[in-house]
């Protein structure tokens, strides 16, 4: 038994060796992933800007541009017309050229071509007289530019100088792997008229939009200055992944929030300004309202505040194709669409004449239709001319907080309409959900529940109905000025 004992306790003590030999190793390999992880993670993280920067900087340039502003004729801004003194500033010598004055501006930009195509902003060179472009030192100085083309749309403008066998960059991948939140990123350009410069930092944010229509900015923390509009924001490939447009700063200055256009925007409208001078954008030929959470109850089959709403179709690509006030456009070219920003950026950077399967949302069922894409330069402005706006009061029957009025003759002088059919909104209570959602008296509602009114007992009719449906809400089609936009009001219990 003692013996029996013994052995027991020596398989135990050589099993608790076993264990422990076991964690060590065990702990040792977890250290050596652990270091092997660390090292990657240094390994990605550059010591070093520099050789990036020697590599693409001979295909950055500095440009000047100058322009003639004309002079005044008295002395405005000095003192105020009729002034006692206004005979002894007119009697000043102004100098030969009467007050006109040549005004010189700095920016950035690069090249995208061996035989000189290079990019910058619009703003860089707009009303420009000369542009002068300066090369890396080392390079041509003073080179005359001639410009190409530009798009005010996207700030963008493309110039070209007469040389051969330039340095050239060329455009990365700016969506969500190219240049991905934290990534790092160098910009490059001309900085308060200091001459090429280098600064680094990460991408801070993707997808932002500023005031443009297809704003698609990477926000960066790389110092950006006035001087540095133009000029290229590279990715560690030595990639242009944005051009260098905006900041936001309360005194002028760089505090970390630059503003650069993605490439996935400016490759196409580069494209287009230089093979034909301007930019050339498909066009649906639709009118479009985000669709908001207060409007999915009102929408039968839709789930989520999601697509774009269209209020409005005339003659033209989409009404070809089928297309009615009050689709829920939720698939273009294959694409799913979130918002109507994400809708006018792709079908902007579709080629014009191109056919789109586009799928929408239509009173509960999904409709697949397919558009031939127009020319947004071309056609916007005659399919939309420019609307008139509003006016003041009358009054007759009240539903939703809304005083309501079939379209009279006098009533169309009054709110100066462009409809003939609907109902006028001719009062409004200031309490109601209808004024907190920006309804005016002159609005009006044309459809209610996506079926048109021209007469009270039709809209009281489609309230009805939605409220028996068991709707929480309805939506109404208003139009101002000729302007269509949706509206969801809540049904009173």
């Amino acid at each position: 038994m003692k013996s029996q004992a013994i052995a027991i306790q020596h398989q135990q003590t050589r099993s608790r060796r076993l264990i422990a030999a076991l964690v060590t190793a065990l702990a040792i390999a977890f250290a050596m992933v652990l270091a092997q992880v660390t090292a990657a993670a240094a390994q990605s993280r550059p010591a070093t800007f520099a050789d990036l920067a020697e590599q693409v900087s001979p295909s950055v340039v500095n440009i000047t541009t100058s322009t003639t502003i004309a002079g005044r004729t008295g002395p405005q801004g000095l003192v105020p017309d009729g002034s006692p003194f206004e005979d002894f500033f007119d009697d000043l010598d102004r100098g030969p050229d009467e007050g006109s004055r040549r005004s010189s501006a700095l920016g950035s930009g690069f090249v995208i071509s061996d035989d000189g195509y290079i990019v910058t902003n619009n703003h860089v060179i707009e009303g420009a007289d000369e542009i002068l472009i300066e090369f890396y030192p080392g390079g041509e100085p003073g080179v005359p530019a001639e410009l190409v083309g530009t798009d005010p749309n996207t700030d963008i403008a493309v110039l070209k100088v007469d040389l051969e066998g330039l340095s050239f960059v060329e455009f990365g991948d700016s969506n969500a792997e190219g240049a991905r939140v934290g990534d790092w990123v160098m910009a490059m350009g001309n900085p308060l008229g200091q001459g090429f410069s280098v600064s680094a930092g990460i991408v801070s944010a993707r997808n932002r939009a500023l005031s443009g229509t297809y704003d698609d900015y990477i926000q960066t923390d790389a110092a950006i200055n006035r001087g540095n509009s133009g000029g290229p924001l590279f990715n560690m490939d030595a990639e242009v992944v944005g051009v260098n447009t905006a900041i936001l700063s309360p005194n002028g200055g760089s505090i970390g929030i630059g503003f650069a256009m993605s490439s996935a925007v400016v490759t196409n409208v580069v494209d287009q300004l230089i093979e034909f001078g301007e930019t050339r954008r498909g066009w649906l030929g639709v009118r479009i309202q985000d669709v908001t959470p207060d409007m999915v109850d009102a929408i039968e089959g839709l789930d989520l505040a999601r697509g774009a709403l269209v209020t409005d179709v005339p003659a033209g690509p989409a009404e070809n194709a089928g297309m009615l006030a009050g689709d829920v456009i939720l698939n273009f070219d294959g694409i799913e669409i979130e918002d109507t920003r994400e809708l006018v950026r792709i079908v902007g950077n579709s080629p014009v004449g191109k056919e789109v399967p586009v799928a929408v949302l239509r009173d509960g069922d999904m409709a697949d239709l397919t558009v031939v894409l127009g020319r947004r330069e071309t056609s916007e402005a005659v399919a939309f001319p420019a609307s008139t706006e509003e006016s003041e009061e009358p009054e007759q029957s009240e539903i939703l907080g809304l005083s309501l009025s079939e379209i009279t003759p006098e009533l169309t002088d009054q709110f100066s309409l462009t409809d003939d059919t609907g109902l006028v909104i001719t009062a409004i209570n200031p309490e109601s959900e209808a004024a907190s959602k920006g309804l005016l008296e002159g609005d009006v509602i044309t459809e209610a529940g996506q079926e048109a009114v021209a007469t009270v007992d039709d809209l009281t009719a489609q309230v009805e109905a939605a409220a028996e449906a068991g709707r929480k809400s309805i939506l109404l089609l208003v139009r101002r000025g000729g302007d269509p936009r949706f509206v969801a009001l809540v049904l009173e219990e």
